[in-house]
């Protein structure tokens, strides 16, 4: 969908359809310069063709308890099995005096770049610029739920926890079966996903009964879902499950912003909407990958995302946890 246009009530129309149905979507005239996303993207290709020895210069195990840096193919895991990719992991910059960081709250931090010119620049103006269109997107939702336009943004993303990505998929080995994935089949944690993605494509989807691709679409995001979105529109919005399959002969760039709620907030439905009865429906078998429920899911966001994450580097977690 067009988000260009100043028809609020029509786009917030549009994203519950989309929400409700599906869980993706996909967005343009976000109004984010081209120049600036092609350069992040070619700065991703310059940085995974490097030697692994010198990514290795900023792996995660040296940006401590602010978990940030770079992982290697098979680093990371998803239901316990190693996805077939590698990555950076990046987050809001914050300083050495900040409170947050002076009180050791895990996933707050300082980031580690690449030592390749403008990088770090580069990356942070563009962390910013689709941070902005998440929160337009949230106002949008919020409209089209019958909510104030900002009621998000006063009780969850005044100051969101902002997690931001850049993966490199390999494709896919030799003879490979379907078993082989770039990711393996996952919700996302937090309100809402935005994916900029290259033109190789891999990204699926679960419909109904199928896996549907979400192939490139120029100067468009992806945007999905995400478990707590569902959480608080009490299932009304199903955080729906995707993968990753390279099946070409090139790597694949993927770039995920996590737009979530702050740190410290509590999660609570929201009290007008009633649940939807269909939404089981749309996930794979009935059920949830991961067997949560997410109706039974209490407490702050924090440790929603902490548990999910650890999960993620049982490594890291031991020893910066």
């Amino acid at each position: 969908m067009d988000i260009a246009s100043l028809d609020v009530a029509r786009v917030g129309e549009a994203l519950d359809r989309a929400c409700c149905e599906f869980g993706f979507f996909y967005i343009t005239g976000h109004r984010i310069d081209r120049a600036l996303s092609g350069r992040v993207m070619t700065l991703a290709r310059e940085f995974f063709a490097q030697p692994l020895e010198q990514k290795m210069a900023i792996a995660m195990a040296h940006g401590g308890r602010a978990w940030r840096g770079y992982f290697p193919v098979d680093g990371e895991l998803t239901s316990g099995r190693p996805d077939r990719k590698e990555g950076i992991y990046f987050g809001t910059e914050l300083a050495v005096d900040d409170a947050r960081v002076r009180a050791g709250l895990p996933l707050h931090g300082r980031n580690l770049f690449p030592a390749l010119p403008g990088f770090r620049d580069t990356l942070l103006a563009y962390i910013d610029e689709v941070t902005a269109v998440g929160q337009l997107l949230l106002r949008g939702i919020a409209v089209g739920l019958g909510l104030p336009q900002d009621y998000f943004l006063g009780r969850y993303t005044r100051d969101p926890t902002v997690l931001f990505r850049i993966f490199n998929y390999p494709p896919s080995t030799a003879g490979a079966d379907e078993d082989e994935l770039g990711v393996g089949e996952h919700t996302d944690y937090g309100l809402l996903t935005l994916l900029q993605q290259d033109e190789v494509g891999g990204l699926q989807v679960w419909h109904l009964d199928r896996w549907i691709p979400a192939p490139p679409v120029p100067d468009s995001f992806v945007c999905n879902v995400g478990d707590m979105l569902e959480r608080l529109t009490a299932g009304r919005y199903v955080s729906a499950l995707h993968r990753v399959r390279n099946v070409s002969t090139q790597d694949r760039i993927s770039m995920p912003l996590f737009l979530d709620p702050s740190f410290d907030s509590v999660l609570e439905p929201i009290k007008i909407l009633a649940p939807d009865p269909t939404a089981a429906d749309r996930r794979r078998h009935g059920r949830r990958w991961d067997g949560t429920d997410l109706a039974t899911v209490s407490g702050n966001y924090g440790d929603y995302l902490l548990n999910k994450v650890s999960k993620v580097f049982p490594e890291l977690r031991e020893k910066v946890l």
